[in-house]
């Protein structure tokens, strides 16, 4: 069984060698999931479904009152935000190459050359929010890898459209999605914990979860806050 529907309500359904059911339901759609464990038959995952039919509503509602970014124009005054903060875009005129400058609480100034369009500016503009990130990255990974014991062979960071991170275990390979650039430094620490604990354990078990609460206690938190934040149009799934 892939699916299953329960009044209005599709559940996903994926076999784990877990040995308890999970239940998680995503924003920003309320899309719902059961990770089940292999021997558990399919009337069983229904009666477990239907069991927490209160929680699953409770949680859809509050993903329809979070707030929506629209998609960016790039135009002047335009809300944009970087490490959780809402600033509003000024566009200034320059010959040189295209940069960003945040020196002030209220303001994000993009010098871009007159002729430059939407396409540019964001260009221009994802670019300083990578920079960011690589600014604040080597430090934490070195710092995390002391505490975790583990060691990342390589660390990249690009667009993702439905993961904030993804971490190939057998290469030690991380990437981090350039969207938390924009989210709270706690926010963009909590992926990265999560993706390095993969390193010790593959699945998101029991085991996984044991490791969460010892090295990064206040993890639920962080991620009740990422999903929180207002989001984007893209379906993200943590």
């Amino acid at each position: 069984m892939n699916q299953l529907t329960i009044g209005d309500i599709t559940v996903d359904v994926v076999r784990k060698d877990i040995k308890n059911m999970h239940l998680a339901v995503y924003p920003p759609t309320g899309r719902v999931r059961i990770a089940a464990p292999l021997r558990i038959n399919d009337d069983a995952i229904r009666l477990f479904a239907i069991s927490k039919l209160a929680w699953i509503k409770r949680h859809q509602r509050n993903f329809e009152d979070q707030e929506r970014i629209t998609p960016r124009e790039y135009k002047e005054r335009e809300s944009h935000y970087f490490q959780g903060e809402r600033y509003l875009l000024r566009i200034k005129e320059t010959n040189g190459p295209g940069r960003v400058d945040l020196t002030s609480k209220t303001y994000l100034d993009v010098y871009v050359k007159p002729s430059a369009d939407a396409t540019y500016i964001k260009k221009v503009i994802d670019k300083w929010y990578r920079s960011e990130l690589k600014k604040v990255l080597p430090e934490m990974v070195n710092r995390w890898e002391q505490k975790i014991g583990v060691t990342i062979d390589f660390l990249g960071i690009k667009q993702m459209k439905t993961k904030w991170g993804s971490c190939n275990i057998d290469k030690k390979r991380i990437w981090l999605n350039l969207e938390l650039a924009k989210k709270p430094f706690q926010c963009l620490e909590y992926i990265l914990v999560h993706e390095m604990v993969h390193l010790l354990e593959r699945h998101h078990n029991e085991r996984f979860r044991a490791y969460m609460d010892q090295y990064l206690p206040n993890w639920k938190q962080f991620k009740d806050e990422l999903n929180r934040l207002p989001v984007s149009h893209a379906d993200w799934d943590y």
